[in-house]
């Protein structure tokens, strides 16, 4: 009975194995694509070149791209993995859509869609074996609000047997007619000139020569090379045609100095051409008038949703922004303002302008940061919000600045002193509205790192939104950061139940310089953490020449009328200054070293292989998304997940611990916070066993929280 039931476990085993196989090897989903690796033939020969391609069927309302995105988004990436001696090559794109939403055009796909790929199949391949073909595929899929980064992996077993192959049944025509109707070369010459951010593209030869090309349209391979979003307009002649273009950024800012290839798209057919920078080809223009080749339908497929998405990002943007300044990342600036509140309590006119000035210096900071991540994000770039604190040399540069700003608190210098005597003009109030507009432009810097409730889903959104409205919901924050400080300056009542200014207010200031001291060595820290020992002892001799220097022209500013004692002390503590921009050129040069695993259990570097594969263990996955300039995650860290109530919860549940550092830039964490609706860390995310998404965690973290969590089932 013992042998009967064996065998039938063995028969069984060898009747699910295909199956098996072919459910791996089948479409692989998101809930925004469905993918499957597929073959234009059911089989291949040894020495012969097959084709596959990357099966796409994109949900409605969804898109991906081509290879140049257009104005906005990614292409399609594929990483094979593929036996000994099979090559794959490049992806033979299909002409794509030009997809407009608001003042944007993108190039991309919709609905079904083959990206076919050639494998050439070693001659020493063997009939009647399988070729296992395995590939990475990354799809950056948008809708009207959002982009999210997909990655599946495909397989399929490639037959392997002598003689011509028949085309699959369910692929091969379809991949075929992509084959067919793709761009290719058909010996058009093209030449490019560039006039006033005009660009003029002549093409003649080929099929265009002695035919009405009809509709015309130029898709470029480079993005920067034209104004996707301008119309193409043109005419024809005898020989081709001539297209006038607008210049993309990158022409603009260098001048057509190399040939411009690209798609160009007529009635006739699609074709590859290169144009070399050069003069109008002759019989390239005529009395005919091209037609406009239509857009693909518009990104946006509900009517309004866009605009309701807008409004509540900027609801959320104010509400994120007062919730910021109760963040521990903003308590330095806090002894900032309360200084500068102090000093002018008693003088309704100037706290009314030193409230507008930091309202100013609040805004105009955060328009400049936005305008940067949004350009870099726009060219290619995977960073996000916080971005500047990603950089050592940044880092570095605000610690020796925040030391500065506690030597003046301590009255070690002053800055503005020798305009304070100047009389009661304008100019004895400029210092007041400088220090007000450069106190709000350090609260961003220092506060932008850190994510409070609300302003994950402003940020998200607000990076995915065209640049007008997203520029919009980051000033929105700005004016929820600045809200209360600008609202009591603007309150004589509030005001006035400050005492009357006095020696109180120089003691009050000596005592909020040490949160400022505590910032520098707190940015000191996290430059330690992205560089290393060496460094942070460079930056030490940096902050100290700093410091001496900033003393020698506090002494100077001492001497009455700036005497011969004063110009030595002053002219040293420059001399010192200089040495302090020296060190710290060589500290933020000096080489990485590794830092060291942040507070917790016993944690592992994330990834998403090494999430897949404790899910496949059945183990719970823990998953951390921190960056050492950020201050609410290392309290999160110390206070919650380092406890030891969550220690036992991991062991309790077997759950594994994974941690997503971002102190220094990392584009896969990049790109999996995007995934999330989030543009910064904290992030926290709890994987379960047999549930298709994590469950999020709160921002602020308690270890009830954390166990709460780990136990529920």
């Amino acid at each position: 009975m013992r042998r009967l039931l064996f065998r039938f476990l063995i028969l069984t085993g060898l009747l699910l194995a295909p199956a098996m196989a072919w459910a791996q090897a089948g479409p692989q989903r998101s809930e925004r694509i469905e993918a499957e690796l597929v073959s234009m033939s059911r089989w291949a020969a040894p020495g012969s070149t097959a084709v596959v391609a990357i099966r796409q069927d994109i949900q409605p309302g969804w898109h991906t791209y081509w290879r140049n995105p257009g104005d906005s988004g990614g292409a399609t990436t594929l990483n094979w993995t593929l036996p000994t001696g099979v090559r794959a090559g490049e992806i033979v794109w299909p002409l794509p859509e030009r997809q407009r939403l608001q003042g944007l055009v993108n190039y991309g796909y919709e609905g079904k869609v083959y990206l076919p790929a050639p494998v050439e199949i070693p001659a020493d391949a063997r009939p009647g074996s399988t070729l296992p073909l395995s590939v990475k595929a990354l799809f950056l899929v948008c809708s009207a609000e959002m982009c999210v980064p997909d990655e599946l992996t495909l397989n399929m077993d490639l037959p392997i047997r002598e003689g011509a192959a028949p085309q699959d049944s369910a692929h091969g025509a379809a991949i075929a007619r992509v084959l067919e109707q793709a761009p290719r070369p058909a010996g058009i010459t093209a030449r490019a000139t560039l006039d006033n951010g005009v660009m003029t593209l002549t093409a003649t030869g080929g099929p265009l020569a002695g035919k009405d090309p009809g509709a015309g349209y130029f898709f470029p391979y480079a993005a920067g090379t034209i104004d996707h979003a301008a119309a193409q307009t043109g005419s024809w002649g005898p020989n081709g045609l001539t297209l006038v273009l607008g210049a993309g950024g990158k022409v603009l800012a260098g001048g057509l100095t190399g040939p411009v290839s690209g798609v160009l798209a007529t009635s006739e057919g699609a074709f590859e051409i290169t144009a070399e920078p050069g003069p109008v080809l002759p019989g390239a223009t005529g009395s005919g008038d091209l037609a406009a080749l239509p857009d693909a339908a518009p990104a946006a497929q509900a009517p309004g949703t866009g605009w309701a998405v807008f409004a509540q990002a900027m609801g959320f943007a104010l509400l994120g922004g007062l919730i910021l300044n109760l963040m521990p990342c903003v308590f330095p600036i806090l002894a900032m303002k309360a200084a500068a509140l102090a000093a002018s309590a008693h003088n309704a006119r100037r706290s009314r302008m030193d409230g507008l000035a930091f309202l100013a210096g609040v805004l105009v900071t955060f328009l400049v940061l936005a305008g940067v991540l949004l350009g870099l994000r726009a060219a290619g770039e995977a960073i996000g919000w916080g971005f500047q604190l990603q950089s050592p040399p940044v880092t570095a540069g605000l610690a020796v600045l925040m030391l500065a700003v506690a030597l003046n608190l301590s009255g070690v210098f002053h800055v503005g002193a020798g305009l304070q005597g100047a009389g009661s003009g304008p100019l004895a109030r400029l210092p007041g509205g400088i220090g007000a507009f450069f106190t709000g432009a350090l609260a961003v810097i220092v506060a932008a790192p850190c994510t409070a409730p609300f302003m994950a889903f402003a940020l998200g959104a607000a990076l995915l939104m065209p640049w007008p409205m997203a520029l919009a919901v980051f000033l929105m924050l700005g004016l929820g950061l600045a809200l209360p400080y600008v609202l009591v300056s603007l309150s004589p009542r509030l005001l006035a139940r400050l005492p009357r200014p006095g020696a109180w207010m120089e003691r009050l200031k000596g005592l909020l310089a040490f949160p400022m001291y505590g910032a520098a060595l707190w940015l000191a820290w996290v430059f330690s953490r992205q560089t290393g020992a060496d460094a942070l002892g460079l930056l030490f001799v940096a902050g100290l020449l700093a410091a001496a220097g900033l003393w020698l022209v506090g002494a100077g500013q001492g001497q009455q009328a700036l005497g011969r004692r004063g110009v030595i002390h002053a002219t040293a503590g420059l001399v010192l200054l200089v040495l302090a921009g020296g060190a710290l050129t060589l500290a933020v040069r000096a080489p990485v070293e590794a830092a060291a695993d942040p507070a917790g259990p016993e944690a592992a570097a994330w990834s998403a292989p090494a999430v897949e594969a404790a899910l496949a263990q059945g183990r719970p996955v823990l998953v951390n998304f921190t960056a050492d300039w950020c201050v609410t995650c290392k309290i999160n860290e110390r206070t919650a997940l380092g406890a030891p109530g969550v220690k036992r919860a991991m062991e309790q549940t077997n759950a594994v611990y994974l941690v997503g550092d971002w102190t220094r830039r990392d584009d896969a964490i990049t790109a999996e916070l995007q995934r999330r609706g989030r543009s910064g860390v904290p992030l926290y995310l709890l994987y379960r066993p047999g549930q298709a998404e994590p469950e999020v965690l709160p921002q602020l973290l308690t270890e009830g929280v954390v166990v709460e969590a780990l136990t529920r089932r």
